[in-house]
């Protein structure tokens, strides 16, 4: 995962921060339960997003070394799930509709850029007075459930192959492929659409914080012998 950012201190313990992240998310049901095993499906995205939020530090940064701190926000991101099939060829799933999504009544077609909303806590360590070294656990709380192309029941076999083809069906359900039987019927629970999709990562940031020269050319001071504290923009990587 790779991040780029801007934050704002309005206060000594309250900023202002803003990310674009590119990263990737990936799932298989090989390393899940036995039901899971029994389906067989998998899937790889990338993803981007943009985030939108405040954070707040639980110490002054202006008398501690180490600064734990919670954020929370507002965000966007982009996904588009994908998975290889039996011939080793990457396969975009949703153009599938898997569950019939878009092309059978009653099941909507998901959108592959969609909102969520990133919270988290940190810990920041104090390299010297413009630089910052941390470690950030965040979650993602998404309002959709088809990040890795399932959500629902499992759709008609005939009906998916007249309306989108052999390839639709074959990665509708894989379990054939490990000898769990042949293709459930229409109908029968493929996922659990109550239960919206979410996703974890761990960083490791790094904080250079940068300062206007508005003091300069008010008090007619040099920038080096001014406090840096609340006010000053940092950007993160």
């Amino acid at each position: 995962m790779g991040s780029i950012g801007v934050r704002y201190d309005l206060t000594e313990k309250i900023s202002a921060r803003s990310y674009l992240t590119l990263t990737s998310l990936t799932g298989d049901d090989k390393k899940g339960t036995e039901s899971m095993k029994t389906r067989n499906l998998n899937f790889k995205s990338g993803l981007f997003e943009w985030e939108l939020g405040g954070q707040y530090s639980f110490l002054n940064p202006n008398d501690s070394w180490w600064i734990p701190y919670a954020f929370a926000g507002v965000g966007v991101f982009h996904f588009n799930p994908k998975t290889k099939d039996e011939n080793g060829q990457t396969v975009k799933l949703q153009p599938l509709a898997t569950e019939g999504e878009g092309v059978i009544d009653g099941v909507k077609k998901y959108g592959l850029t969609q909102l969520c909303i990133p919270m988290g806590i940190g810990i920041e360590r104090s390299l010297n007075e413009d630089m910052r070294l941390g470690l950030e656990l965040g979650y993602r709380y998404t309002f959709g459930d088809h990040l890795d192309d399932v959500s629902g029941n499992y759709a008609d076999p005939a009906l998916l192959l007249d309306l989108k083809g052999q390839q639709s069906v074959d990665l509708a359900y894989r379990g054939d492929e490990v000898g769990s039987g042949p293709y459930p019927p229409a109908g029968t629970i493929r996922g659990n659409p109550k239960n919206k999709d979410g996703y974890y990562y761990i960083a490791v940031t790094y904080t250079v914080r940068y300062f206007f020269d508005k003091y300069k050319q008010i008090a007619g001071l040099p920038a080096y012998k001014r406090d840096k504290k609340a006010g000053c923009p940092a950007t993160r990587y």
